[in-house]
């Protein structure tokens, strides 16, 4: 009991302190549990309120809004009062702590510029805990930037993280060199994409945190209309941490233990998958598709192409269907009026596209950035321009998270894509094969950063980290049979988009088939297991990680 009183709880984004009830309310039921072990049944009548030794004022928050620390002062005190009746019921004995003389320490503050000592001693301090705000690294305000800035100081790739990564950084800062834990629930985005590398490669080079345990993606939902559900994980860490196994509990449920939890939450060796120029691996380097700033002028739908057309007939042959993410996926047609190889002489006959490229001229000289001035000189070319000579592969940038596959494919080279598709040409139907298997979509998951909760696959951080397999010709050449078995089964299908084929309710069991039987093959290829049951998804990507491990330090 004695080290119950001496048990401190901080919460540095306490809110309404429903962190700091639950965990005080838990601690008192304890309480209450082990004095009913230590009180025998002919000693029920007793008072026991010597032996009542958990009190609110072992809770300390700070609160950025001061209405919410006020709501939290009385949620402990009436939980507070809860558990007092639930003494009294249990030993017959009327127990009540009036006046009150207690209270918790919740101080209204912005806790990012806030001395966390001055609040409660670390000496004194056992654990941190809470639920941080969410705001997504694009999505910050400018008194939230500047917080980041005030924590974070001179670390780079500050501007890619999400705001709860500054209590990580803050709170393991706090706790270095002490038996202090802290854990801290969070979006899933600071364990997928750059941040990780960027949050915890300075926690552990500087302060040797520790991942004690984490509940990998879970989604968490409230009852709030229109109220999105988020996807979270809950990461506990120390610096000086004792244990060798740690927790990791994955998305099912299933609770593991663990050697090391690496920023990923994956069972594995701590590595850091940074922003690579050119794949690790041998294979086909990818680009991202063009980026025309023309202000919409070069890009039209089916009916303003054909509006467009009749006004202006030699324009036809200067139209290209464009391809973003959304019409590469869900099946419908944008057009680009292509003129960056238009002759002089054929635009003098088109006076309606000369007017297309004097407004995306004007568009780009009232721009406010200089590099978009700059291209002002050249209104017929596009910022970014992409566009291979031959079939290419395309991934879009950003798919659904209900999807077991990103849907990936072929484009032919009269097609221009927008800068949402990434693009890889001079690549085979191995590479797709490879690339569209449930082992790429594994690392995937876990690599790729997220745009809201949807994938957002990256070039320099998922692609060209990505480990490739070390096969030979003929594996090679078996694996483009079942590759081209997906497309040909794709085309059984004329009238559905990839978003009706890649629906997980609305999947053509044949085309799931194919993808299965592919995806065992790339399994062998690697030399993994094929049965889940002996070789989880979370087992393949600590495998690709050790692969990738390796593959950074045969570089070295």
């Amino acid at each position: 009991m004695i080290r119950f009183q001496s048990t401190k709880f901080l919460d540095p984004a306490c809110g309404c302190g429903n962190f700091l009830i639950i965990t005080y309310r838990e601690l008192r039921l304890l309480e209450l549990e082990i004095l009913k072990m230590k009180v025998s049944s002919d000693q029920m009548t007793i008072d026991i309120s010597p032996m009542l030794k958990v009190d609110v004022e072992q809770f300390y928050g700070i609160e950025y809004e001061a209405f919410p620390c006020q709501i939290a002062q009385v949620g402990l005190w009436l939980t507070d009062h809860q558990m007092n009746i639930r003494a009294s019921e249990l030993f017959g004995t009327y127990y009540v702590r009036l006046p009150l003389t207690h209270s918790a320490t919740l101080v209204h503050a912005n806790a990012l510029r806030t001395d966390w000592e001055d609040v409660v001693p670390k000496s004194e301090l056992s654990y941190i805990l809470g639920n941080p705000p969410f705001n997504g690294a694009r999505w910050m305000s400018k008194e939230q930037k500047l917080d980041m800035q005030n924590v974070f100081k001179n670390i780079h790739g500050v501007g890619d993280l999400d705001y709860v990564s500054a209590w990580y950084y803050k709170s393991t800062e706090f706790i270095s060199g002490t038996k202090i834990r802290a854990a801290f629930v969070s979006t899933n985005s600071i364990s997928q994409g750059q941040q990780p590398a960027i949050l915890w490669k300075p926690l552990i080079k500087y302060y040797y945190a520790i991942i004690d345990f984490a509940f990998r993606t879970f989604i968490w939902s409230n009852e709030a209309k229109g109220k999105a559900a988020v996807h979270c994980v809950i990461i506990g860490f120390s610096t000086l941490c004792t244990s060798k196994d740690k927790i990791l509990v994955d998305e099912n449920g299933k609770i593991v233990i663990a050697s090391n939890i690496n920023p990923y939450l994956i069972n594995a060796p701590t590595v850091f998958i940074e922003n690579r120029s050119k794949p690790i691996c041998d294979v086909p380097e990818i680009a991202t598709g063009n980026k025309p700033i023309d202000g919409g002028f070069y890009l039209f739908t089916n009916d303003e192409k054909e509006e467009f057309v009749k006004i202006e007939p030699k324009s036809e042959q200067y139209f290209r269907l464009w391809y973003g993410a959304d019409e590469f996926i869900n099946g419908w047609n944008r057009w680009c009026l292509w003129l960056g190889d238009c002759s002089p002489s054929d635009l003098r006959q088109m006076p309606e596209a000369a007017k297309r490229i004097e407004s995306v001229r004007k568009y780009r000289l009232d721009s406010k950035s200089e590099p978009t001035r700059k291209i002002a000189e050249i209104p017929r070319r596009f910022h970014v321009e992409n566009m291979p000579s031959s079939n290419y592969i395309v991934i879009p940038q950003v798919s659904s998270i209900r999807r077991k596959y990103i849907p990936i494919g072929f484009l032919t080279p009269d097609v221009l894509c927008s800068d949402k598709l990434r693009l890889i040409p001079n690549a085979t139907l191995y590479h797709f094969g490879v690339l569209t298997s449930n082992v790429h979509m594994a690392w995937t998951r876990v690599v790729a950063g997220r745009l809201k909760s949807d994938y957002s696959y990256s070039n320099k951080t998922t692609y060209n980290n990505f480990p490739w397999p070390n096969a030979s010709d003929d594996q090679k050449g078996a694996i483009e049979v079942l590759a081209r078995f997906i497309l040909n089964t794709r085309e059984k299908f004329p009238n559905c988009s990839l978003a009706d084929l890649y629906d997980p309710d609305f999947m053509p069991p044949e085309l799931l088939k194919a993808h299965q039987t592919l995806d065992r093959a790339v399994l062998q290829l690697y030399g993994f297991p094929t049965k889940k049951s002996e070789f989880s998804e979370a087992d393949c990507v600590a495998a690709l990680m050790e692969m990738y491990q390796k593959l950074v330090n045969d570089e070295k």
